[in-house]
């Protein structure tokens, strides 16, 4: 199996403050990945480095064989897509600037993918609700035909039928050789997708462990896996 994404010693700090320390792990392509920890654990600033938004850290970062910045970008599609975007413009001038921002992305994809969500993408950014700006994110990320997709608590204020609908339709919507990595407060609900989990704790990675050890050697639901090893690192 291809290594996807190798990180080596990466460390980092922001403002004096050591976010990371001495991040080690290598993904293979192909994968549903699960990223968890606690709130302020890191695991956003991971995958805002990995996406390359994120400068000035030690250590390397490749992602399908790419260091550079523009590289790692051109390769990756991170559900920050939205940052900076003005709240007056229309959904579907967003997913057309994405368009002619990011040659991997489909449009009708994305049409598809808002149909599928119930987006109405005549309406303006600011009249969305929390729920809805994320479907629309989530929308715009797995738009784009790349090898690792990168969602950040992508399911935040989504209703739990939607947020299943969303979850059966992942498998489908994600090219078979591209790598997903999700962060999500709601472990249960993404456990049945993940490949494997990455833990992070106290600035470092804890554990990456295959889905099916835990199940079958350690005999713990990834949930359970989870809370045990966290309250474990915390004790």
């Amino acid at each position: 199996m291809t290594d996807l994404l190798q990180i080596e010693h990466l460390d980092y700090q922001r403002n004096y403050h050591r976010i990371l320390t001495d991040i080690n792990l290598t993904l293979p392509a192909g994968q549903i990945v699960g990223l968890l920890g606690a709130n302020g654990a890191g695991k956003t600033t991971l995958m805002r480095l990995i996406a390359g938004v994120a400068p000035h850290f030690r250590g390397s970062i490749t992602v399908a064989g790419a260091t550079a910045i523009a590289a790692r970008k051109a390769v990756v599609s991170y559900s920050a897509l939205l940052a900076g975007a003005p709240a007056n413009a229309r959904l579907e001038q967003l997913a057309l600037f994405c368009e002619r921002l990011y040659p991997d992305f489909a449009f009708a994809h994305f049409q598809q993918l808002a149909t599928e969500f119930a987006l109405d993408c005549h309406a303006k950014l600011s009249t969305l609700s929390k729920g809805n700006q994320r479907k629309f994110t989530i929308a715009l990320t797995l738009a784009r035909r790349s090898q690792l997709y990168l969602l950040d608590e992508p399911f935040d204020g989504i209703d739990s039928m939607t947020r299943k609908k969303i979850l059966a339709g992942i498998i489908q919507w994600k090219p078979d050789a591209a790598t997903m990595v999700i962060s999500d407060h709601h472990v249960g609900d993404i456990a049945n997708l993940l490949d494997s989990v990455v833990i992070i704790k106290d600035q470092r990675i804890v554990a990456h462990e295959r889905a099916d050890t835990i199940r079958e050697t350690h005999h713990q639901s990834i949930e359970d896996y989870y809370e045990a090893l966290y309250e474990e690192a915390q004790s």
